[in-house]
């Protein structure tokens, strides 16, 4: 009998250890500036300034294509190659004339002054900016410090190719002379 009256007295002790919890009064006493309330607009907010600021860096017709197919195509500084410039995707390379996929090229711009998304990500376009600033102004160097892969491993094929069809088709019907259907 004592010996359960014992291991009673020590639950119930845990117990009210446990509902006073010694960090909740230090949890209020800093207050709510401790911990800053979610704003569900921020994101959105950090997108809109990134689109702006993209609009300002590249040219028409990239921002054209941004806007229209959600990527941009850089030309690679030797011939006979492109890529395609993803938000928070490989850069992917390949051959214009034939649509052949050459290489995945991952490479990644963290958020290092936290006004992006809650998880340490640039804003979408961002981070498109920041790969078509990297491509545009010192491709070698990102080339070379990127994890390459084939095909296939991030972004799926089918995809690219849909895109890559996407793309002659928005091309063509932005020539001059051509009506669009």
């Amino acid at each position: 009998m004592l010996l359960a009256l014992s291991v009673l007295l020590l639950v119930g002790a845990a117990l009210a250890l446990a509902a006073m919890d010694p960090i909740k009064p230090r949890r209020r006493a800093r207050g709510p500036a401790a911990r800053p309330a979610y704003d569900p607009g921020r994101e959105r907010r950090a997108e809109q300034r990134a689109r702006e600021l993209l609009r300002s860096c590249v040219n028409d017709e990239e921002w054209a294509m941004y806007r229209d197919l959600g990527f941009i195509r850089v030309h690679g500084a030797g011939e006979g190659y492109a890529y395609l410039v993803y938000a928070h995707k490989p850069v992917v390379a390949y051959v214009p004339e034939t649509g052949r996929l050459l290489n995945e090229y991952c490479v990644e711009f963290p958020d290092l002054i936290g006004r992006g998304s809650s998880d340490g990500r640039l804003p979408p376009s961002d981070d498109v900016l920041a790969k078509w600033m990297a491509l545009t102004g010192d491709e070698r160097r990102l080339i070379e410090s990127a994890n390459m892969h084939l095909p296939g491993r991030q972004v799926d094929p089918d995809r690219l190719r849909r895109d890559l069809w996407l793309l002659s088709r928005w091309e063509r019907e932005r020539a001059p002379g051509v009506r669009p259907a």
